[in-house]
């Protein structure tokens, strides 16, 4: 059995699961690979270093959640609330489903969203610093004001997004697709003459 606790230390949620030891120090990692948590209460929940793949997280309320160094590949977020949640560190999110999810705020440092479909998601004053998007689905998602710096948009689909207010320049965009998308007129501008 694994308690799921707050930043309080108060239990919130509870899995029947056992911990998974942690291959670089002796503490244990909850185990919740494959866990049916679809519209599970998760706000402040510190999951940092969970296993989380292939886990049903539709409609989760995991705003505020500690998920730094978490492990969320092919996971289900669709519709999920991060507002504000700590995903940085290396945190693994290929080839997730984060269609329509909320990740206003999320600090995405790092983290790895390879494959991930974002279609719809708002990342309004998300810190995707050096984040990878290779290979992503960002279709029609809200882009705006972000810092694309350093990050990897390679073979990204960005087709109709919002990137008002967004720099990307110092992105490695070879192979992306912009189609439709709202630009910058300075972002336009270095784009047609292939300077980012």
């Amino acid at each position: 059995m694994i308690t799921i606790k707050n930043k309080e230390g108060e239990v919130i949620f509870t899995v029947d699961a056992e911990p998974l030891a942690h291959p670089y120090h002796d503490s244990h990692c909850l185990n919740l690979i494959d866990a049916n948590l679809e519209g599970a209460n998760l706000e402040g929940a510190n999951l940092r270093g969970a296993y989380l793949v292939g886990a049903n997280l539709k409609g989760a309320n995991l705003r505020g959640a500690n998920l730094s160094n978490t492990n969320l590949g092919n996971a289900n977020l669709k519709d999920a609330d991060l507002w504000n949640a700590d995903l940085h560190g290396g945190s693994s999110l290929k080839s997730a489903n984060l269609e329509g999810a909320n990740l206003k705020g999320v600090a995405l440092m790092g983290a790895d969203l390879e494959g991930a479909n974002l279609e719809y998601a708002d990342l309004t004053g998300a810190n995707i610093y050096t984040a990878s998007f290779k290979d992503a689905n960002l279709k029609d998602a809200n882009l705006k004001s972000l810092n694309f710096n350093f990050s990897d948009l390679r073979g990204a689909n960005l087709s109709g997004t919002d990137l008002r207010g967004s720099y990307i320049g110092g992105a490695n965009i070879e192979g992306a697709d912009f189609t439709g998308s709202t630009l910058n007129w300075l972002f336009s501008k270095t784009f047609a003459k292939g300077e980012i």
